[in-house]
């Protein structure tokens, strides 16, 4: 991958949402506008198909929706912190970090490396208390791409 997965125009430092549906939407938002989502509703509609087999959120405030879809232009992970915290079904409670996974459909198995990467940094409590003290959109994004990016 030659495009960073993560960058500053993708993450949303305390996100302004009390459902996933509206954390999903401002964060497809930025995908949009940084041109690495063509069409919003479609790429939304794909997340929320995902959403139903099998809830996003995991152990240690954590949720990580993700949808491969050909409305994608590039491998992305758009990042948002909540100091509240978001339920997306995690049975530990509320998520309070959020990585929305875009990857091509036609991908080359960008979707499951990134998703798999990710899922083995987040159980480690200094990376996710690293992003949930972070206040500097690039710093995470900087921290995101070197952890994660393969």
């Amino acid at each position: 991958m030659t495009t960073a997965i993560t960058t500053a125009d993708i993450v949303i430092v305390d996100i302004d949402a009390t459902t996933k549906e509206e954390a999903t939407r401002q964060l497809a938002e930025r995908l949009v506008s940084a041109g690495r989502v063509t069409e919003i509703e479609g790429y939304l509609a794909a997340v929320a198909k995902r959403e139903e087999h099998f809830p996003t959120g995991i152990e240690g405030g954590i949720a990580i929706p993700h949808a491969q879809s050909d409305l994608v232009t590039a491998p992305s992970v758009a990042v948002a912190t909540s100091v509240a915290g978001i339920d997306f079904g995690a049975d530990d409670g509320p998520s309070h970090l959020i990585f929305l996974i875009a990857a091509p459909a036609a991908g080359d198995g960008a979707h499951l490396s990134i998703l798999a990467s990710l899922a083995r940094k987040v159980m480690h409590e200094e990376f996710r208390d690293a992003l949930r003290a972070d206040k500097n959109p690039a710093s995470i994004a900087e921290t995101v791409t070197r952890e994660v990016q393969n």
